[in-house]
């Protein structure tokens, strides 16, 4: 089975390959694909943006697409930067560029408590022949850091402390990672739903 992975941010595509090394499925990147659509991700939810990208890089391949759509939800910030967290700081910003304007953001929050945050990734499954058959959300719950640590992950992952660790996700093991990580969550599901097809 062929299913293109709809994004072309390596940290990305790095996690879902290394998670998903399962032998039914024969994984397509960007690399793979002559024409591979830039999207504009304009709905109002991680799942509106996941179903955006699906659509699009089906009607472009002909394929069947695995989209997802993730990002930080800061309570202290009212949720932001959500559905923006890639381009939080500006369009195009670089993963450093984000984590600089979130951390000054809060620079005022001295209690841990008060910076509780949460990692969220929906993921859908658009089949070439029937549409969307499946999607599904993982959650990971916890605070941001003072100050970046680890040189594992990517994106946020340096500022972001796991709840019940005392190591952020990007000082984890992949291994570690996977088990409790948004995107590892909602990975999981997906296995069970393909294991069931």
């Amino acid at each position: 089975m062929e299913i293109v992975i709809a994004s072309k941010n390596k940290g990305k595509i790095g996690e879902i390959i290394n998670y998903a090394v399962w032998p039914d499925i024969k994984w397509l990147t960007y690399e793979d694909v002559n024409e591979f659509p830039d999207v504009e991700e304009s709905g109002n939810s991680f799942l509106d943006n996941a179903i955006i990208k699906a659509k699009a890089l089906y009607n472009s391949t002909k394929k069947t697409v695995f989209a997802d759509d993730s990002g930080l939800i800061v309570d202290a910030l009212e949720g932001r930067p959500g559905i923006y967290s890639s381009r939080y700081a500006r369009p195009n910003a670089t993963d450093k560029e984000n984590r600089d304007k979130l951390l000054d953001e809060i620079k005022n929050i001295k209690d841990p408590h008060k910076r509780s945050a949460r990692f969220v990734c929906s993921i859908v499954l658009w089949d070439a022949d029937i549409g969307l058959i499946f999607k599904t959300e993982g959650v990971c719950e916890g605070m941001i850091g003072f100050e970046e640590r680890g040189r594992g992950g990517f994106g946020y992952d340096c500022i972001f402390t796991p709840e019940g660790y005392n190591k952020t996700l990007a000082e984890l093991k992949r291994s570690d990672k996977n088990k409790i990580s948004h995107r590892g969550i909602a990975l999981s599901e997906f296995y069970h739903f393909i294991v069931k097809r």
